[in-house]
């Protein structure tokens, strides 16, 4: 006959309150394009800001969160519980956009990465890989991966991938009155006016933001961030 073990029961890998702080930086990065700041991250759990510290401090020690110092911004998510995953499905990872070509040309395909399935249900989405520090301050870092859906349109304030002649760039969507600009999220580099003559062509509306945890083995031409 077995014994019953004594002591205290099994920790969970991640707890409940855990996971709702995992999905509430999730949720928020996927609806804004970036991710909430500590005190962002207090008030929508309800919580103080030290206990918000607590929450993210346990899951970067776990593994599902990467915390960059210094940056009030600064939070990825790395890793997915693995209740989790059944509930992601698979976008393909854009290596190049050129005028006049279609976006989701087979050799513009360089790999996949899975996102939440109502992320890809809210429209036809890609991935670009991030080059430059343009956009740092909005959460978005050289070679991360953003997550776009595909949209001919976009609105003020909205952080899109606009194609420029040949050349593609992620950048903040502002229109006053006549004047369209595509401004960056870093003070280091200036905001690119677009003039009556520049061919400019919105691919999409950036939706979500993933630390990439690939290496290629081949250079690719990424959208200038």
């Amino acid at each position: 006959m077995k014994q019953k073990s004594r002591g205290r029961p099994p920790v969970k890998e991640i707890t409940d309150s855990q996971l709702n702080t995992l999905k509430a930086i999730r949720r928020f990065t996927n609806q804004r394009g970036f991710p909430p700041t500590m005190k962002e991250l207090a008030d929508i759990l309800g919580i103080s800001h030290a206990s918000a510290h607590g929450q993210v401090n346990q899951l970067v020690r776990k593994g599902y969160l990467r915390r960059e110092p210094r940056k009030a911004r600064g939070l990825a998510i790395i890793r997915e519980p693995e209740d989790e995953v059944s509930d992601m499905v698979p976008v393909p990872i854009v290596g190049e956009v050129a005028a006049g070509q279609p976006i989701f040309a087979h050799e513009n395909i360089i790999g996949d990465v899975l996102v939440e399935s109502r992320l890809a249900r809210s429209g036809r989405c890609f991935a670009f890989e991030i080059k430059g520090d343009s956009m740092i301050d909005a959460g978005i870092n050289d070679r991360d991966l953003v997550v776009v859906r595909q949209q001919p349109v976009a609105e003020n304030g909205d952080i899109v991938v606009a194609l420029i002649g040949d050349e593609a760039t992620v950048k903040r969507l502002r229109i006053q009155e006549e004047q369209i600009e595509l401004r960056p999220e870093n003070r280091r580099h200036r905001p690119i006016s677009i003039g009556p003559d520049d061919e400019l062509r919105i691919l999409g509306k950036v939706i979500a933001t993933k630390r990439n945890p690939r290496k290629y083995a081949r250079r690719y031409a990424n959208p200038e961030a």
